[in-house]
């Protein structure tokens, strides 16, 4: 079968919908390869027969901390931006007593700056003690903390800042933004130690987690290791690096097979080199996201503002709940989208592409569930995976979905589809009826920063190009956000890591016109458990600020601000 792109133009109408052309571009792409897509899909795990290589070779001539000099500069800033407080070291001779302990640890609401009864528009200060299992009080900073304000009645919650004193000491800082009670709520995630020994982790275990590739030839099929680097000699590496973007990609070289045979790209699996400590640092309901106890009221009775006054503490918070509804305070006016008819209205002749990981998947799921005339177009791609495609004729709506390029720890994919969001920008054409939406943040969480950095700064070219040239596109980023932690996980899925790739993120992205919806303190003060993909009613707030950016009058994107270092 012989199809060109040029016949798109012949059979489009000038009076089509924005996104006929796309769309017919896409159904013949599907036609020419849907005989081979549906071949690789077939190869859905690693077969019986195969081998499985790995290597022992300590050799390579890649880097998981490699930079470009252009880069570097940046990334030292970015590096020194995010660096965490001075942490214990792991010595033979520590042991679990010696460690930050919730339970003999303790906060206390320290009384108003002003003296009286506490208003809308106060700021709230929470002094955190730290001790040990012993209840020996701690002499030096590094835990990690969050912290939570909230009136579970009134369905309202807020994220509070925690600054580190570095002696075992910290202070919570919360905007009194309600009136009524409001509770705090102090949660120790990983004690100091815990954090010296997940930086110890990575950098001594960056390829803990790795990626399953399959090469096909006839009735050969060799299943190899991949992944950002590996050890080996030139010889034996399958270099997949890609020349547009330079993001490193490697493979172990089958035995029996040359490099293009390589059909799928999978998830792998983690390596469990146990730290010592590990199993007792990482304990739930003990020293891992627990709840730090107060030492006198762990609430407060707020009344009304005082008149003229202003609320200085606002400015560093992205927003609050009440009544289970996000409001913001960054200057967007969040509009609710309760039903169908309003969601298809915002989304009246637009074109909206999400690019990323899973939980930006979520929010693709989302419109198609809450939307029936946005139907879904079957691309034929693997579950979880995707591409995914939705139309909406009628209301002149096209939604796409597609997973960034690798590492990415999906479900088999052909590796055709293992693209990168910078590669994929450069093909949009842009506009004012285009909004894209980029979320990508949990896979990467088991490698160095670099490996994270030099991805964001990739996207971010790409998007000042697309900005440049079609200034009127939207662009929308989602950060990251807290999950449920296992002890099992925790080495390569903490929030710490999380956290860190966040201000990398915010800081990535200060001053470029995009529009960040803030997935980290709308989950942090929302009541729900954490949670990778949180839960219906924060998907719900998290689509109204989507949907609220979307439909904003002028519709033009405001820079994205970073938080101040903690």
């Amino acid at each position: 079968m012989c199809i060109r792109k040029l016949f798109i133009f012949k059979v489009v109408p000038s009076n089509a919908p924005v996104y006929l052309p796309f769309v017919f571009h896409k159904f013949l792409e599907l036609l020419v390869n849907l005989q081979t897509k549906s071949e690789d899909t077939n190869v859905t795990s690693v077969p019986a027969a195969t081998i499985l290589i790995h290597s022992t070779d300590p050799a390579s001539d890649c880097s998981f901390h490699s930079v470009s000099p252009e880069d570097a500069p940046e990334i030292n800033f970015l590096k020194e931006y995010i660096a965490w407080p001075e942490t214990p070291s792991l010595s033979s001779e520590l042991v679990l007593n010696d460690t930050s302990d919730p339970a003999h640890s303790t906060f206390t609401i320290l009384p108003r700056s002003k003296g009286g009864s506490w208003h809308v528009g106060d700021q709230l200060m929470v002094l955190i003690k730290m001790h040990d299992f012993q209840g020996l009080p701690k002499k030096s900073g590094g835990d990690f903390l969050l912290a939570r304000m909230h009136n579970h009645g009134l369905l309202a919650g807020v994220a509070g800042q925690v600054f580190d004193h570095h002696n075992g000491s910290y202070i919570a800082v919360f905007p009194i933004l309600w009136e009524g009670t409001a509770e705090v709520q102090v949660t120790l995630v990983h004690s100091s130690e815990a954090v010296t020994l997940l930086d110890k982790v990575t950098q001594e275990q960056p390829d803990r987690a790795y990626s399953l590739s399959v090469f096909r030839s006839g009735s050969i099929t060799e299943t190899v290791t991949c992944n950002v680097c590996l050890k080996g000699p030139k010889e034996k590496l399958c270099n997949y690096t890609d020349l547009h973007t330079g993001e490193p990609w490697f493979c172990y070289k089958p035995k029996k097979l040359n490099c293009d045979t390589r059909i799928t790209h999978a998830r792998g699996g983690f390596t469990k080199n146990i730290e010592p400590l590990e199993n007792q640092l990482f304990q739930q309901g003990v020293n891992m996201k627990v709840s730090i106890p107060a030492s006198g009221p762990a609430s407060i009775n707020i009344l009304p503002k005082i008149k003229g006054e202003t609320n200085e503490s606002m400015k560093t918070t992205a927003g609050y709940y009440y009544q289970g509804i996000w409001r913001a305070l960054d200057g967007t006016t969040v509009h609710q989208f309760n039903n169908a008819a309003a969601i298809s209205q915002c989304l009246k002749g637009k074109m909206v592409h999400f690019y990323g990981d899973s939980t930006v998947r979520q929010w693709f799921e989302y419109l198609i569930a809450k939307t029936p005339d946005l139907k879904a177009f079957d691309l034929k791609g693997p579950p979880r995976a995707g591409p995914y495609m939705a139309l909406d004729f009628k209301n002149n709506i096209l939604v796409t979905y597609r997973c960034h390029g690798t590492p990415i720890f999906f479900t088999p994919m052909p590796v055709s589809e293992t693209r990168y969001i910078t590669s994929e920008l450069k093909n949009v054409v842009g506009g004012t009826n285009t909004v894209i939406v980029i979320g990508i943040w949990a896979h990467f969480t088991t490698f160095p920063v670099e490996v994270y950095i030099r991805r964001l700064l990739n996207i971010r070219r790409a998007v000042e190009l697309l900005l440049s040239r079609a200034p009127g596109t939207l662009i929308i980023i989602r950060t990251g956000n807290p999950k449920t932690l296992k002890a099992s996980e925790t080495r390569i899925a903490s929030d710490w890591y999380s956290l860190q790739r966040d201000k990398i993120l915010r800081a990535i992205f200060k001053g470029v016109k995009v529009r960040m919806v803030d997935a980290w303190e709308m989950c942090l003060a929302h009541h729900l458990p954490h949670s990778l993909h949180p839960q219906p009613p924060i998907i719900k707030n998290m689509m109204d600020v989507v949907l609220s950016h979307i439909c904003s009058p002028g519709g033009d994107s405001k820079p994205a601000t970073k938080k101040s270092k903690n």
